[in-house]
C-alpha cells in the first residue's frame, strides 16, 4: 500500500512554498456529486491515498485529479482493476504517461470494437421490430381497423 505523507511532510512542504491545495473528503464529495462513502472505497481499493491531518482525511491536487480520473473511467464502463493499472502506469513523478496513453489507445479501440459491435446488432434488431410494426398496421388497415398509434 502506498504512504501517504505525514502532517509533517505536509507543514514541510508548506513551510518551503510548496503549498498545495488541500481538500477535505466532504469538499471533494461535494464537487463531484457522490457520497463520501464512494471515496472512502476508492480509498480501501488503494486508488487514492489521502494523508492525515489531525485524524482528518486531507486530500492532495493529485488525489482530486485522480479522483476524477476514477469517476470518468467508470462512467465510462471501465473496470476497477483497468483503473489501477492506468493510474500505476503513471507513476510517481509521471515518468509512465508515455505508457498510459499507449495503454488508453488499447483499451479505447477494445471498447470501440465492442460497441460498434453491438451497434450493428441495435440496428438489426430497431429495422426488425420496426417492420413487426409496420406489418401489425398494415393488417389492421387491412380490416379497415386503426392502430391505437395513429
Amino acid at each position: 500500500m502506498k504512504r501517504a505523507p505525514a502532517d509533517a511532510e505536509l507543514l514541510h512542504a508548506d513551510q518551503h512554498g510548496d503549498r498545495q491545495e488541500l481538500y477535505g473528503i466532504a469538499d471533494l464529495a461535494n464537487e463531484f456529486g457522490i457520497s463520501t462513502r464512494t471515496i472512502r472505497f476508492y480509498e480501501n481499493k488503494d486508488l487514492i491515498h489521502p494523508a492525515r491531518v489531525n485524524g482528518s482525511r486531507v486530500y492532495t491536487r493529485r488525489d482530486r485529479g485522480r479522483l476524477a480520473l476514477i469517476l470518468r473511467a467508470k462512467a465510462l464502463g471501465s473496470t476497477l482493476a483497468q483503473i489501477r493499472h492506468f493510474l500505476d502506469l503513471y507513476g510517481e513523478h509521471g515518468e509512465g504517461h508515455s505508457r498510459q496513453l499507449q495503454y488508453v489507445i488499447e483499451e479505447t479501440s477494445k471498447a470501440i470494437v465492442g460497441l460498434e459491435k453491438k451497434q450493428v446488432l441495435i440496428s438489426d434488431t430497431l429495422a426488425e421490430l420496426q417492420a413487426i410494426r409496420q406489418a401489425c398496421r398494415d393488417r389492421l388497415n387491412e380490416r379497415g381497423e386503426k392502430t391505437d398509434t395513429e
